[in-house]
């Protein structure tokens, strides 16, 4: 059983691992596609100007902009899931989980970078700025994920997979084949939204925590602070609604 992950906005600086090669990913045969990704975007990114570059990356302090100006191969990697922080990162909180649980992560989850595409929670990656939705010149990056990754995942990901990821991700890599499970959380009867990544990382969390191996051994067992409402069911997706208590 494989988990999916989406990636958040915001970063962790810095890192302690040299700059990124093929060596740095999963699926290694794909490398030269994540490349042509990568220097599509330095391409582009070199041609604009700091203010043109503050309206694409979505930041007003153009000292930040002027960071993310820089060209990544320049820049040290860390894991990718220790690169993103934001509300699912922080619900993690990866670093204060032990070494068995972080195993259980870096190995079985796949996050979906608007940059480099899909990548293992282990995979080695540096400080970028690339917001969600953002359109390079005659380049969709998330259907040129689609095309070129999908086969490659189908076969990596196997027959189960929990899915985490907010709707947008699925641009990039659409499940038709495995067995998926899929979450959306509610609270007196209304759907929440920004805090469902909250609970994607609490989620995450209880899975490394308690090693679970399959769908059929998370049904029965019981997540603090979420009860299990309604289970919807269409095709090869189980939707689970799940009750903030």
């Amino acid at each position: 059983m494989k988990i999916l992950l989406a990636p958040a906005e915001t970063k962790n600086e810095g890192g302690k691992d040299s700059s990124f090669s093929i060596d740095s990913f999963f699926l290694k045969h794909l490398y030269k596609k994540r490349l042509e990704i990568i220097r599509a975007y330095e391409e582009y990114i070199s041609s604009l100007s700091l203010e043109e570059l503050s309206s694409w990356f979505g930041l007003k302090n153009l000292k930040e902009v002027e960071k993310y100006k820089h060209t990544l191969a320049s820049k040290p990697t860390m894991k990718a899931i220790q690169r993103y922080n934001g509300v699912a990162f922080d619900a993690l909180n990866y670093n204060s989980l032990n070494e068995k649980a972080q195993k259980y992560i870096d190995e079985n989850v796949v996050l979906f970078s608007n940059l480099f595409g899909p990548v293992k929670a282990q995979d080695l990656i540096p400080d970028y700025k690339y917001k969600q939705g953002a359109k390079l010149p005659k380049l969709n990056v998330e259907k040129f994920y689609l095309e070129n990754f999908s086969k490659a995942l189908d076969e990596y990901l196997g027959e189960e997979i929990i899915d985490l990821r907010a709707g947008h991700y699925e641009k990039f890599y659409k499940i038709t084949k495995a067995n998926v499970l899929t979450f959306k959380f509610i609270k007196e009867g209304k759907v929440i939204s920004h805090w469902a990544k909250y609970y994607r990382g609490i989620l995450l969390k209880y899975l490394a925590e308690n090693s679970v191996s399959s769908i059929a051994e998370f049904m029965t067992l019981n997540i603090e602070g979420l009860k299990l409402k309604e289970i919807q069911e269409k095709k090869n997706i189980k939707l689970l609604i799940m009750e903030i208590e």
